[in-house]
């Protein structure tokens, strides 16, 4: 069977380590004989340059046709305040896709540890799975401006929260057997909305896994001073975005963490949680790790290829584990060089 890949490079860093993920999984493919076509299509910002629209239809055609998707990275300062913005693209494809499981994976390597603005003893052994709800709340609600006003509608139906619930309590009966959702029920209709409907569906189909709801203030406190105590994090769409940032400190550096988000069958849209950093882009220095590791995931979800995406995850660790690192976590390989040293341990 032949797997259809659409990349999209985008902006910044994204075209250097969307090159060095899919050399990765090229090598890969070799070595497990995954019969890949992986094509690279206009995206973001690179896309409004080029013809004024951040998802042009060529590329969104491509994605709905493929098995999967590669993301390296989308934005930057230079579409600031422009009549479009690259973000717009992006938020459009998760919705055409249906993609409204976002997953993010925060794991520490014990190499890594000093690297962590926290005490070594705080972070041990921390292993998160942050669920974010993707396509619903702010970002997609009703925006208005008039005169010196602006307003953005949050709206979550019971069905939408059901369904990231339910991809939460799967993750979680594969884990730890415990859910923390995290929402503002003080405040807030649609956490309260929330909060009613995911304690439904844990005590109607889910009492073998422990729920802890938190409200989000408390919960940012929390995932700093004693994150070893989450397993799954289960949260909305614009709370995710915020706390799986502050997550990834956790790990010593944003640039290690990949991502998936998925719908309600096999297709994928995977990339590094980092942003585009313009100010390094194609000086070869970026981190390619977070879009190497959203290559395992896209071998595990989309492709089921466990075996390679397993033979991935233990070659990043090895890699790691001697020393080879780029500036944000304390060395001085290339983004290049990361990546042929994890090719190099691929094919040992």
């Amino acid at each position: 069977m032949s797997y259809q890949i659409a990349v999209l490079p985008g902006d910044g860093v994204g075209p250097e380590v969307s090159n060095a993920a899919m050399q990765v999984l090229a090598a890969l493919a070799q070595k497990y004989d995954i019969e890949l076509e992986c094509r690279e299509y206009v995206f973001g910002g690179a896309a409004i340059d080029a013809c004024n629209n951040p998802l042009p239809d060529v590329t969104l055609t491509a994605c709905q046709q493929a098995d999967a998707v590669f993301l390296g990275a989308v934005g930057g300062p230079k579409w600031d305040g422009g009549a479009m913005r690259p973000e717009a693209g992006l938020l459009d494809l998760r919705q055409k896709l249906g993609l409204f499981a976002n997953l993010r994976p925060v794991k520490l390597h014990p190499a890594l540890a000093e690297y962590s603005p926290l005490k070594a003893e705080r972070i041990k052994n921390v292993d998160i799975l942050i669920l974010r709800e993707l396509t619903g709340g702010l970002y997609f609600g009703e925006k208005q401006r008039k005169n010196n006003q602006a307003s953005d509608l949050c709206s979550y139906s019971k069905y939408e929260i059901i369904r990231i619930a339910k991809v939460a309590f799967e993750a979680a009966r594969n884990r730890g057997r415990h859910v923390t959702s995290i929402d503002k029920a003080n405040v807030l209709e649609t956490s309260r909305l929330w909060r009613e409907t995911v304690s439904w569906l844990q005590q109607s189909r889910y009492p073998d896994i422990e729920l802890r709801h938190e409200l989000v203030d408390s919960a940012a406190m929390k995932i700093i001073t004693d994150p070893q105590t989450y397993d799954v994090i289960l949260t909305e769409n614009l709370f995710g975005d915020i706390l799986s940032d502050e997550c990834s400190v956790l790990s010593g550096s944003i640039g290690l963490l990949g991502s998936a988000s998925l719908g309600a069958g096999k297709q994928g849209l995977y990339e590094p949680i980092h942003g585009s950093a313009p100010d390094i882009a194609g000086q070869n220095i970026a981190n390619p790790l977070g879009a190497i590791a959203s290559v395992a995931m896209l071998l595990r979800h989309s492709l089921n290829h466990h075996k390679a995406a397993m033979a991935l995850d233990d070659a990043i660790n090895r890699v790691i584990k001697r020393g080879v690192r780029t500036r944000d976590i304390g060395g001085a390989a290339s983004c290049q060089e990361v990546a042929d040293k994890i090719i190099h341990t691929i094919n040992k």
